[in-house]
């Protein structure tokens, strides 16, 4: 993931995202954080909410770096937070909510641009099985409204049903699909 994230250097190899080639031997971008900007939401195992920052400033946060209007941030940022059931706590830093509401904010940052590309690692690891359902149904809404590709490594079994195509890997080989 680190790598489809364009974090990390493939060893060899091309990296092509939604049919732009970004690595052959180098990284064919110049500037990869505007292209993770642009293309890649990442929901993380642990929230990495900004500490200082409430809900709802954490999920605008990613609008005003690309660019939206401050209004149009918000009004996204209270939609999703809305559709995530925390749009109550928007007003609240991190420190304050839960492990899942924390995470339903993270998912909500995540999602805010509509990018392209959905990294998700445990998405639904600090979720009730419930918001885990409504999280994964979020998740295949987007992918499929957005004609998005949403990978995700979970161990989750239950939510096993929300994908399309399932991967096992086995000590870092592909186990079977």
């Amino acid at each position: 993931m680190n790598i489809i994230g364009c974090i990390l250097d493939p060893s060899s190899g091309r990296v092509v995202l939604d049919g732009d080639p970004v690595y052959d031997g180098k990284w064919l971008r110049s500037d990869l954080r505007r292209l993770r900007l642009d293309k890649i939401g990442f929901i993380f195992q642990a929230h990495n909410l900004l500490p200082f920052l409430t809900a709802a400033e954490n999920v605008s946060l990613v609008l005003d770096l690309a660019g939206w209007a401050p209004e149009k941030g918000k009004e996204r940022a209270k939609e999703l937070l809305d559709y995530l059931e925390v749009g109550h706590r928007a007003p609240v830093k991190p420190a304050l909510l839960s492990g899942g509401e924390a995470q339903r904010v993270a998912i909500a940052r995540a999602l805010a641009n509509r990018p392209r590309i959905i990294l998700a690692d445990e998405p639904t690891a600090a979720l009730d099985s419930k918001r885990a359902q409504l999280v994964m149904d979020l998740l295949r809404k987007l992918a499929s409204e957005q004609e998005a590709c949403i990978l995700t490594v979970t161990h989750d079994e239950k939510i096993f049903d929300r994908f399309d195509r399932l991967i096992h890997l086995r000590d870092g080989k592909l186990a079977d699909e």
